[in-house]
């Protein structure tokens, strides 16, 4: 355990005054937000806080993870995620080695478990993995001693982009319980939506997707083990009718050659968030937007750069929310 220093030490992390539960902490790897309980997600959300306090010092760095050796494995390109994990891994003092997919061995037809095994190697303590493949990072936990973050598998999962936006809903409106959230886009491609699906659900949200049925995934409208149940409403001004948040997702276009919509031209006319709809919510709503955003296609760029939207606040929260995870997983159970 940390020795507790007096407060006026600038390497003070842990507030004397509201120590962390830690002992509620039961996860040596972050691979989706599925088997976090409603007291862990509350456990990162209450560090983030401890977090950001750190992230408002002159001084914005602290030696909890000195010594420790954090891995950026990316087979995507990547600018937020990478970077803000990059910050909170040194503003935790720790050691940062970043590979991406054009520096590895992976171009001259290495495996990603030779990849795996070199960086156990190396030594990593935690290796942070973004990959195109679903599942990669769960591969990478059964071959690694070092504890494995999912920073985003294919269509899957991306529980810390997830985490940070509950952060950001937590800041505004204190907690979840009972909020409307409303989630536009390509719900069938995006790893944010089930993530956001799953952690949203858990702290008592009542959450309602919104997109063409084509860009629904099998099984959304079940109970079954990969979603909880949320509503399904097409109609984009029916769905945002008293909505507390608003999150709107990129529409991959890049995904987007299977015939799956009509056109560009109609998707902005039937789902594009303006301002004119957004009015359908209540006065107070949030609006949201993993990144990076098509201003003019998901979001008019009125509504991205509005009074109501926290689109770069989810940015500043990201650094605060890893940093958390970074010092949880260090701590493990303690």
């Amino acid at each position: 355990m940390m020795t507790t220093p007096s407060k006026d030490d600038p390497t003070l992390l842990v507030k004397t005054e509201k120590p962390l539960a830690t002992s509620v902490w039961s996860h040596r790897h972050i691979l989706g937000l599925e088997d976090f309980t409603l007291k862990e997600i509350e456990l990162v959300l209450d560090t983030a806080d401890t977090m950001k306090e750190v992230l408002s010092r002159p001084i914005k760095r602290v030696p909890t993870l000195r010594g420790k050796t954090i891995v950026t494995l990316f087979y995507e390109p990547s600018t937020r995620t990478r970077v803000s994990f990059e910050l909170a891994a040194k503003n935790l003092s720790a050691d940062v080695v970043n590979l991406s997919a054009s520096s590895l061995s992976a171009t001259k037809g290495e495996s990603l478990v030779d990849t795996l095994d070199t960086l156990e190697s190396l030594g990593a303590d935690i290796v942070v993995m973004r990959h195109p493949h679903s599942g990669a990072p769960y591969i990478a936990a059964k071959y690694l001693k070092a504890s494995i973050i999912n920073a985003g598998d294919g269509w899957h999962a991306h529980p810390t982009q997830a985490l940070l936006d509950l952060y950001t809903i937590c800041a505004h409106r204190g907690n979840l319980k009972g909020l409307k959230v409303v989630i536009i886009g390509d719900i069938k491609h995006s790893r944010v939506a089930r993530s956001n699906i799953w952690g949203l659900t858990t702290m008592g949200a009542e959450v309602t997707v919104c997109c063409p049925f084509t860009l629904l995934p099998i099984g959304l409208d079940k109970e079954q083990h990969h979603f909880p149940k949320v509503s399904i409403q097409p109609d984009i001004e029916l769905a945002l009718e008293g909505a507390d948040v608003v999150m709107v997702l990129r529409l991959q276009l890049e995904r987007q050659q299977g015939g799956l919509l009509p056109s560009l031209r109609e998707y902005v006319k039937l789902y594009q968030l303006t301002d004119s709809r957004l009015k359908k919510a209540k006065a107070e709503a949030l609006v949201m937007h993993p990144g990076p955003v098509n201003e003019g296609i998901e979001i008019s760029p009125d509504v991205a750069h509005g009074p109501k939207s926290v689109i770069a606040e989810q940015v500043t929260n990201g650094v605060a929310v890893r940093m958390a995870l970074l010092y949880l997983l260090s701590r493990g159970g303690e």
